[in-house]
């Protein structure tokens, strides 16, 4: 059994102001799942955080690209050093953020050791770029583009790797059913498995078989990109952009466990719930069990 190793990467730079001078509630995220004590209840080491540059656009407008660029560039190198070290050691990262930029973070360490795919569990695809869009700007609903090479130089070749991951090692889970972005990826030959399509097939069924195609040698392993919104607003209200038709918990659990049971599988991030949005901290301790269950194998 691996060490699973708990750090906080509690960076909303990737996300744009819910208001006029507020920023994201969803740099909480780690603390709150802390105070549910998931390190505790999955008999974790702890890795500690990755402190995040403030959250500042600046003088950013619309049209000029990412905004917080150059400091989620910055984050994600520190970020991917952190990732990087426990990778190498054999340890099983469990990454708290934050948005879904942190993702880069683990895409460069892995890059850095070899090929390694993507498991995204996401109500979208994260496939915002120049090519497709014209509102370009917050990272963390780009950051798959951002991964497989599409948009500007800064964000998409750190160190000379682009790109961090190949289209051909993507698997994408839980998009709805009619997210518009599905004709570009079926035309990349990027894998997208609806809510509708797990449960008609079975996540657990799903699962496996993405965890057993990663099983090549050409590939290393897997990295599984978790984000909350995922699941139905009645469960999960507590994100940016809540999105009906999605999984339920005991859905979600059986998706998430071939793929965290994998040796193949190189770690987890879990990325977007919003304490700000949870007063009660009722989603908070629904996602914490979720991501502990989910860890529990039979």
């Amino acid at each position: 059994m691996r060490n699973i190793v708990v750090i906080d990467a509690p960076s909303n730079l990737g996300l744009r102001p819910p208001a006029p001078g507020a920023v994201p509630g969803c740099y909480k995220l780690a603390g709150a799942l802390r105070e549910q004590r998931i390190v505790q209840r999955l008999r974790a080491r702890d890795g500690g955080v990755v402190v995040p540059p403030r959250y500042d656009r600046g003088d950013w407008q619309e049209g000029d690209g990412v905004f917080n660029a150059a400091a989620i560039a910055s984050y994600t190198r520190r970020l991917a050093d952190r990732i990087e070290h426990h990778v190498r050691a054999g340890d099983l990262p469990l990454v708290l953020g934050g948005d879904c930029s942190i993702q880069l973070g683990a895409s460069l360490a892995l890059r850095r050791v070899g090929r390694y795919g993507l498991a995204a569990v996401d109500a979208s695809a994260d496939f915002r770029h120049p090519g497709n869009s014209d509102r370009v700007g917050a990272a963390g609903g780009e950051e798959l583009a951002l991964a497989t090479g599409r948009g500007q130089e800064d964000l998409t070749n750190l160190e000379g790797l682009k790109p961090y991951l190949r289209d051909e090692d993507v698997r994408l889970f839980g998009i709805r059913d009619d997210d518009p972005e599905r004709a570009e990826l079926a035309a990349l030959k990027i894998p997208v498995v609806t809510v509708g399509d797990i449960r008609e097939w079975g996540g657990e069924a799903l699962a496996r078989a993405t965890a057993e195609a990663f099983e090549v040698p050409e590939v290393q392993g897997f990295w599984v990109h978790l984000d909350a919104d995922v699941l139905d607003p009645g469960v999960m209200p507590a994100v940016d952009s809540p999105d009906p038709g999605g999984l339920l918990p005991a859905e979600l659990v059986a998706l998430l466990r071939p793929l965290l049971a994998s040796s193949h599988c190189a770690g987890l991030n879990v990325t977007i719930y919003d304490p700000d949005l949870d007063p009660e901290g009722t989603a908070g301790a629904l996602l914490a069990d979720v991501v502990v269950d989910a860890f529990a194998q039979s």
